[in-house]
């Protein structure tokens, strides 16, 4: 096997779940000494990354790559569907997909005028709270829940709701005075590609956002997931 090869070997070994050193030498067949000098290579660009008890999984750079050379993808598709979802809700919606241990909001809807919760395009925030963090940790493996990261301001068990479902609800969690609904929009491995959400101030939203607007949003994912199945 070639270096590329080798190197594709890892990625795929680490697509479905993170991988220890000894993981992936038997996953690839690969020497331990060969693992581990091409998964610290490709964690120096940013194509893995290590978590807290030092397993590989895919990096960073894997979902910023595949946005830039996919420029007529998952955020010129949601375009349409972002702002019809905002019209018919009267509140801002967004798009993100997961980079590491951020997720990135990477299209957007927001109201033109009035009291609004704006995510500027491209923002990084955090995966250990919000609805968007719990929808894309829920469906992050499409036969097991994961765990919820340390320090979360949500539990293991309410990711485990949040499947079970089909979307999540946050009030004052990211921001202390923002509400959010979003869903998930999946691959046809039942994977999430990609959360939608809708959010604003959560004296307007109230404290079931999810009871007005769930319904809505689980139909705006769906659309998209079906759109992006038709390729």
């Amino acid at each position: 096997m070639g270096v590329l090869d080798k190197s594709m070997a890892i990625l795929e070994a680490v697509e479905h779940r993170p991988h220890s050193l000894a993981d992936l030498t038997e996953s690839t067949g690969l020497s331990r000494p060969t693992a581990h000098r091409l998964a610290l290579a490709l964690e120096s660009y940013g194509l893995l990354l290590r978590n807290d008890i030092g397993e590989f999984l895919l990096g960073p750079r894997i979902p910023e790559m595949a946005a830039a050379a996919d420029s007529d993808g998952i955020a010129v598709r949601a375009r349409p569907i972002l702002r019809e979802l905002r019209d018919n809700t009267s509140e801002s919606a967004q798009l993100y997909q997961r980079s590491g241990d951020r997720r990135i909001c990477v299209a957007t809807a927001d109201l033109s005028s009035g009291l609004r919760d704006t995510v500027p395009l491209g923002a990084a925030l955090t995966m250990a709270a919000g609805s968007a963090a719990q929808v894309l940790l829920a469906w992050e493996h499409a036969d097991q829940i994961p765990t919820a990261p340390t320090n979360a301001a949500f539990s293991t068990a309410q990711l485990a709701e949040v499947r079970n479902i089909g979307w999540a609800v946050s009030v004052g969690e990211r921001e202390p005075e923002v509400a959010s609904v979003s869903a998930p929009v999946l691959n046809s491995r039942g994977r999430a590609i990609a959360a939608i959400s809708i959010s604003g101030p959560a004296a307007r939203l109230g404290d079931a956002p999810a009871t007005r607007f769930a319904e809505q949003v689980v139909a705006a994912g769906d659309q998209l997931s079906q759109l992006l199945a038709r390729g």
